[in-house]
């Protein structure tokens, strides 16, 4: 290649090729490429020139962009975008950081991202946990090539994962819990398994202006979901009278406070932001020490099925976006097998016998 003045041109430095080139203003950058072929540093030269040919900015050298870099710019992106998951996305970054911070994006490899499972592992994280973390370091890198400060990414192993969703309530144990709550968290835990919503982020914010009684529904406006999606649950009998009671409790307090209360579910007007104390203690007085608030959600997609709720619908209801994800939560109880067998029994006549001995 020439070496032309106001152009650039290629040279050695040991045993490494770097470019030499010449930007709009004249003046002159240096670019190692950490290679020991000509041809990579003449290519480079070229793509540079290229762009000051264009009018283009011309991208930065991905050996000096390190991950720290990387990661903040995914959070500047969630930030900027609102995302719900902001929370999640900074206690991954801060899990990266710890084994990656001042590393080149450019120099990453598929054994690294296995070098740092085996890290998280030891450390008894589990694998779900894990691949979130992978996960966003690879949103990370995505991110950076769309925006042109990146060429290319490292492979991104996944670790696989055991987490079929196990816990749900029959009606019994539903009512058992219920009995040993307070009236709003029996209300809402209600709610909550009728619906399926989500407890933090859908439930406990919900506001007496979603609930339309006119229309007989509960609404969440597009971006007040977690997936950001508007949703509508229509009443039943029994959404409605735990609606019902509830508005009877805030106009009480409206009443005692002189105020407007807007939230559907508060103590003494209050919002509510948790009940995990009361959940856990309930739930091991009831017989069932371990549940999950999620569990509720986890009945309300079961009841669904179990209703033959078209499953489309229900994932409409319920706010699952993919039917990947629903499938996990329709869990089939051992009363519901049970059922299954019996139905099969009787289909022929010969089996009287049979099916008496499955009741």
């Amino acid at each position: 290649m020439t070496r032309r003045r106001g152009t650039g041109h290629v040279y050695k430095r040991g045993r490494v090729w770097w470019v030499k080139w010449y930007d709009a203003t004249g003046q002159a950058r240096y670019r190692s490429t950490h290679a020991r072929e000509r041809a990579v540093a003449e290519q480079l030269l070229r793509e540079l020139l290229g762009h000051r040919a264009r009018g283009t900015p011309t991208p930065p050298d991905p050996h000096r962009l390190t991950i720290d870099a990387l990661l903040e710019g995914l959070l500047s992106e969630y930030r900027a975008n609102g995302r719900r998951s902001l929370d999640r996305a900074d206690l991954s970054c801060r899990h990266l950081l710890r084994a990656f911070a001042g590393r080149g994006a450019a120099t990453l490899t598929g054994a690294d991202i296995v070098r740092y499972q085996e890290l998280r592992q030891n450390e008894q994280a589990a694998p779900a946990t894990i691949n979130r973390e992978i996960a966003a370091l690879r949103r990370a890198y995505r991110l950076a090539i769309t925006q042109g400060r990146l060429a290319a990414a490292p492979s991104f192993p996944q670790l696989q994962e055991h987490n079929v969703r196990k816990g749900f309530f029959e009606e019994d144990q539903l009512d058992a819990v219920c009995r040993r709550l307070g009236a709003v968290e029996a209300d809402l835990t209600r709610f909550c398994a009728i619906t399926g919503w989500r407890s933090k982020s859908e439930v406990f914010p919900l506001r007496w202006a979603q609930v339309d009684w006119a229309g007989e529904c509960v609404r969440l406006e597009p971006g007040e979901s977690k997936n950001r999606e508007g949703r509508v649950f229509p009443f039943t009998p029994a959404l409605r009278q735990v609606l019902e009671r509830r508005r009877d409790e805030t106009r009480r307090v409206e009443r005692a406070q002189a105020r407007v209360v807007p939230y559907v579910f508060h103590r003494r007007g209050q919002p509510m932001r948790s009940m995990a104390k009361s959940w856990r203690t309930a739930c091991k007085d009831a017989g069932v020490p371990g549940r999950l608030v999620h569990d509720l959600r986890r009945t309300a997609v079961r009841n669904l099925e179990r209703a033959g709720v078209p499953r489309s619908v229900a994932m409409a209801m319920v706010g699952h976006k993919t039917e990947s994800v629903y499938r996990r939560y329709a869990i089939v109880a051992e009363a519901d097998l049970r059922a299954a067998a019996l139905k099969l029994a009787a289909l022929s006549p010969s089996n009287g016998d049979s099916v008496r001995g499955l009741r």
